[in-house]
């Protein structure tokens, strides 16, 4: 053999390590779809499947878009049921087209359908003239996946932290006693809020094993506030976070304790992910 031939199977290997990668690297970014052929040409790294279903925006900011789920939209809780008593329907308060929290009511409420992967979009408001102080100011939370009765599942925290303080992984956007977030982004009480969410569902295997923790990115008014945080668990008030085998469950709004005037929320959508 001379030296040409040793080269040009040099060169043939480097080029199928080289697509070999290339097509692993694909396979872990685009799982499913893998380069095939000629790497050098653009044609091998141009894809025309799967194609990406239309999807309608809303005609303004915070309009839902043509695949959402409407669960609130200002006329009834047909969407909702009480945690309590899921055999009764949900018993918040709605006037001109905002639903308040029912305080003296049978207190948390949780959507009738149960969710994977989803984008929710919500928008929720503290009361102008509200009072208290900590976490005994407009203290409500939007549970992700609500994995049991009363505040149990994976909190998003809502309050008013205008001006307010408590500890900082119980503030406003935080995920409850788990993550501080990225910054304060709330508004004056009185004023609109909006939490835009991308909730990734934990996954377990069929003997109950966690093999992926779960996910969330919060967008509060505008402003990312949890950058695809991982859980450690279930958010709880004293203990630490667990997990517990589940899949789809529903979303919970929840009725807090305190003694500060209720919140309201309106303009709730969701769209399934998976």
């Amino acid at each position: 053999m001379n030296r040409k031939f040793y080269l040009t199977a040099a060169s043939i290997f480097c080029l199928v390590i080289v697509n070999a990668q290339t097509e692993a690297d694909t396979a872990t970014m685009y799982p499913g779809v893998q380069y095939h052929g000629d790497t050098t040409t653009h044609e091998a790294t141009e894809f025309y499947r799967p194609v990406p279903p239309i999807v309608t925006p809303g005609k303004n900011c915070g309009d839902a878009p043509s695949d959402a789920i409407i669960l609130f939209d200002g006329k009834n809780l047909n969407q909702w049921e009480s945690v309590s008593d899921p055999s009764k329907p949900a018993d918040w308060i709605i006037a001109n087209g905002v639903l308040t929290v029912n305080k003296k009511g049978s207190g948390n409420i949780q959507t009738k359908e149960k969710f994977m992967d989803y984008q929710l979009h919500i928008e929720w408001k503290e009361p102008v003239d509200i009072d208290g102080s900590g976490q005994l100011r407009g203290n409500s939370g939007v549970f992700l996946a609500s994995t049991g009765p009363g505040d149990d599942g994976y909190e998003v925290q809502i309050l008013d932290c205008y001006h307010n303080t408590t500890y900082t992984n119980g503030q406003t956007a935080a995920v409850y006693k788990q993550g501080i977030p990225l910054a304060n982004a709330c508004k004056k009480p009185g004023e609109w809020q909006t939490y835009d969410i991308i909730w990734t569902a934990p996954r377990f295997d069929a003997s109950g094993h966690l093999t992926d923790s779960a996910r969330v990115t919060v967008i509060h008014n505008g402003v990312l506030v949890q950058n695809n945080f991982k859980l450690r668990g279930v958010t709880r008030y004293i203990g630490l976070p667990y997990y517990m085998p589940h899949g789809a469950l529903p979303i919970k709004l929840q009725a807090h304790g305190d003694a500060s005037k209720p919140i309201s929320f309106r303009n709730i959508w969701v769209r399934p992910l998976n």
